[in-house]
């Protein structure tokens, strides 16, 4: 675990950030997050940041602009930290980068992590890696550029503060973020609440054709191929989705995948508090949360739905 985040990255001349795939609000915050801060405190080191091409709605976050997606780099970093990862396959083409470095350090807060790199810090009871960063960073290197990008990932996490991994500690991060001077009403309206005319077509697809069994306690819904290439969707079309899956009355765990290639899925679980999302994608060689969990499968939809479902029937007869 980390005691003094500066004190452990020490006086570095350059300094790596990534985070993982996908990006999510969680790790597009901690990562811009984490460049705001130490754009403070190291102001003459060349610090840059490696991620997949996050989503447009993140672009008034500081560092957004300078975000390298080719993960090109010719030399060897001092410090390479890597963000709300669970696993360094997370990061992908960042991992060369990153354990290629003077000195790795991972920050994550999935209960799947059980540590990469030369240091580690996991706290699988923090609701996002934004919390842990907010309870780790210094205040007199605190900005309100800082503030908005931490506030954003704890947003995202928390499903605006209202999923079950909130805790009195999330609360205290917030009280520290508040005091800066940002809109939050407006983050969270313009990058969770609000959706393009592509994915509310999506939504209403997926929550059309998707099927109720086990006698009501999980619900399932898809997209294939045809239907991303008819929408020109992208995975990022599909936020919230789940979620959506997840408040329909008597379910128990929703599931949703979409197809990224011929006979692959990307699939995403969310659980209501019965079952342990993140065992079931653990065992199927993915992670995440206890009532927040995904994975990569392979076969039909129908395949993938019945080898789920074993486990999580397991579980529930189980209680």
């Amino acid at each position: 675990m980390i005691d003094n985040l500066l004190k452990e990255i020490g006086t570095p001349q350059t300094i790596g950030i990534t985070g993982h795939i996908r990006p999510d609000g969680d790790c597009v915050g901690s990562v811009l997050g984490m460049y705001a801060y130490l754009s403070n405190v190291y102001k003459d080191a060349k610090i840059k940041v490696f991620l997949e091409q996050p989503p447009m709605i993140y672009s008034y976050l500081k560092g957004y602009d300078l975000i390298d997606t080719t993960f090109a780099y010719p030399g060897q970093f001092d410090v390479f930290i890597a963000l709300d990862s669970g696993d360094i396959e997370r990061i992908d083409a960042a991992g060369k980068l990153f354990l290629g470095s003077k000195k790795s350090i991972c920050i994550d807060h999935h209960v799947s992590n059980t540590g990469y790199g030369d240091v580690s810090h996991v706290a699988p009871d923090a609701s996002s890696t934004c919390e842990i960063l907010t309870h780790m960073f210094e205040d007199e290197y605190m900005d309100v550029e800082v503030a908005k990008a931490l506030y954003t990932g704890i947003a995202h996490d928390t499903g605006v503060f209202r999923y079950s991994c909130v805790t009195p500690e999330t609360f205290a991060a917030l009280e520290k973020l508040i005091k800066y001077d940002f809109d939050g009403s407006k983050i969270t309206d313009e990058t969770f609440y609000q959706k393009t005319y592509v994915q509310n077509q999506l939504l209403g697809r997926t929550l059309l054709e998707s099927i109720l069994f086990m006698d009501g306690k999980c619900i399932a819904g898809y997209v294939d191929r045809k239907a991303m290439e008819f929408y020109e969707a992208t995975p990022q079309d599909f936020e919230g989705i789940v979620n959506q899956l997840q408040m329909t009355k008597g379910v128990e765990v929703a599931i949703f995948m979409y197809e990224t290639g011929t006979l692959e899925f990307k699939v995403s679980m969310r659980s209501n508090g019965k079952v342990n999302v993140a065992d079931v994608a653990s065992y199927f060689g993915g992670g995440g949360h206890v009532r927040a969990a995904g994975c990569n499968m392979n076969g039909t939809f129908h395949d993938v739905l019945n080898n789920l479902s074993l486990h999580i029937e397991r579980q529930l007869e189980a209680l």
